[in-house]
């Protein structure tokens, strides 16, 4: 499918270590430095319970609840880093859970009209707490295992406590709705 826009020459704006701002025609957009990803876990215990963690976002000014994430192959010599190991990786640094079973789910994109972002959703199962979490380096993350039964209200008294809600925890409330919960 052709676009107006689709021919016209990339110009680099700016560029920093992870983000890079781009103009294309008419088009403003933002796309991740040199080609790094990242990878979202959806984490359900055999409880049925999830997993989501909870940090505070510079550009959000304040805390959000999130899916367990985080970049690929964002550290030096580790480019050719594979989705589902960086997942397993994330998975124990911000919540103290390992996987026996790491699922390549897709790749998605967020918000395709401002960000070219791409992240892989990764299923966790076969969950064994191995650690306290809340990440590395000052994250400062909090872990939140919710009954899934539970999300709607969870999220409810998260989002009236100012918490911003990451659009991937809305995967967890549709389910529910397209099977006429």
């Amino acid at each position: 499918m052709s676009a107006p826009d689709n021919d016209a020459p990339v110009e680099i704006v700016w560029q920093g270590k992870y983000i890079t701002t781009k103009k294309q025609g008419r088009w403003e957009y933002v796309a991740r430095s040199r080609g790094i990803r990242a990878a979202a876990i959806l984490a359900v215990d055999e409880e049925d319970h999830v997993l989501l963690v909870e940090q505070y976002r510079v550009p959000l000014g304040r805390n959000c609840l999130e899916f367990p994430a985080g970049l690929i192959g964002d550290d030096d010599g580790e480019e050719d880093e594979d989705a589902l190991t960086a997942a397993g990786r994330e998975l124990e640094e911000e919540t103290g859970y390992r996987a026996s079973v790491l699922e390549d789910m897709g790749t998605y994109f967020s918000s395709p009209g401002m960000v070219s972002e791409s992240f892989t959703l990764v299923r966790a199962r076969g969950l064994t707490k191995v650690g306290e979490g809340g990440g590395v380096g000052g994250e400062n993350i909090t872990v939140h295992r919710v009954a899934r039964s539970d999300l709607p209200e969870f999220i409810a008294a998260k989002r009236r406590e100012g918490c911003g809600i990451d659009v991937r925890v809305l995967t967890l409330l549709v389910q529910g709705f397209i099977e006429g919960e």
